[in-house]
């Protein structure tokens, strides 16, 4: 298992440390890890944040496990030099096409939730975002002058018939290994290209007869999944509305620093990361969570490697340290054992060694 380790920014090499004693502590794989710079760690180092060297690396791997980048102290570089065109820049360069976001509440998590628990009690939502199309990466896009001589920004919104078919054709497939239940969120009522999205989704549901298809504007989406969010199964989203419905999700389930995610390409090749940021603010303080990386991890195992057992072990793991009260900062409670971010890997890796036995 060829894996390249790009840890980037802020916490990022913390997390993905634990990440990596993790599956070192699991029998039976051969891994080989190499790592790499990226973000702003590589632009200090090399002048840019997608060194063509971390980019080989990437592509020659079978699965790129990556922690976080940016940094307010690169807020006024131009924004092609900025730590996040790192990951813009894998995404489009291989063809990452398929991010899986899952949005699980592990029960003794549930009373860490903004809702009540009785609401999230039992959550578990598999959130899919298009991942290389839309408005993040439409030309033409920039800054001019208009007629009146005032500045005004524009981006553009654009999904061709095939990206669309290919994100809807994975859902289907995602769902009917689930409850068999998609929703697809757009905004048909007022964007053309929401129209071509949900007629295109429309058209694939034809094929598969067993999935129950349904679609949702993406302000209802926002609203319901705060109302009532153990309604959904798969949501299937382009990549603006995807971004920011996910982020909505993290916090049903009590932290962002228990969401992982895999952003796919065609054949199954996969780049794992927790979908929280860098938090310079508290790096190299060992009181990050690094249960989403290692949550990436296993989905690492499970999508590219086809280790469904060891992904499975390592979910088990992290259930039984919760339920042993271990707990970062972040999703702390009274009573429980706060613990920082490398006793909380080490506590993980026990949890894997005793289920060995």
């Amino acid at each position: 298992m060829k894996i390249a380790l790009l840890p980037g920014d802020g916490i990022g090499a913390e997390i993905v440390a634990q990440a990596v004693k993790v599956l070192r502590a699991l029998d039976g794989l051969d891994i080989d890890l190499q790592q790499a710079p990226v973000g702003g760690t590589a632009y200090d180092q090399t002048g840019d944040p997608l060194p063509a060297a971390t980019l080989e690396l990437a592509r020659n791997a079978d699965a790129i496990l990556f922690g976080a980048v940016g940094d307010w102290k690169y807020d006024s570089l131009p924004r092609e030099k900025r730590p996040e065109q790192a990951i813009l820049g894998l995404r489009r360069e291989l063809g990452l096409f398929a991010n899986l976001r899952p949005a699980l509440v592990y029960p003794e998590l549930a009373g860490a939730s903004s809702l009540r628990s009785e609401v999230v009690a039992g959550l578990d939502i598999l959130i899919l975002r298009e991942l290389t199309g839309d408005i993040y990466f439409g030309q033409p896009r920039g800054v001019r002058r208009s007629h009146s001589g005032e500045r005004e920004g524009f981006d553009t919104m654009v999904y061709s018939e095939s990206e669309v078919r290919r994100v809807a054709e994975l859902g289907f497939e995602l769902a009917r290994k689930r409850s068999r239940k998609l929703c697809s969120v757009d905004k048909a009522n007022v964007l053309e290209t929401s129209q071509l999205w949900r007629d295109v989704v429309s058209e694939i549901g034809k094929r598969y007869p067993d999935v129950a298809l349904s679609h949702m504007y993406v302000d209802n989406a926002a609203m319901q999944l705060v109302r009532n969010p153990k309604q959904f199964d798969v949501i299937v989203t382009g990549n603006m509305f995807g971004d920011i419905l996910s982020d909505e999700a993290s916090m049903l389930t009590g932290s962002i620093g228990m969401l992982p995610s895999a952003s796919l390409d065609a054949r199954g090749k996969g780049l794992y990361e927790p979908i929280h940021g860098s938090a310079p603010d508290i790096a190299g303080k060992d009181v990050a969570n690094p249960l989403a990386t290692i949550l990436s991890a296993a989905m690492m195992l499970r999508y590219t490697f086809d280790r469904p057992q060891a992904a499975d072990r390592i979910e088990a793991a992290i259930r039984h340290v919760l339920k042993q009260g271990y707990r970062t900062p972040d999703i702390y409670e009274a009573e429980m054992r706060k613990v920082g971010t490398a006793e909380m890997g080490d506590a993980v890796v026990a949890a894997l060694r005793g289920s060995s036995r």
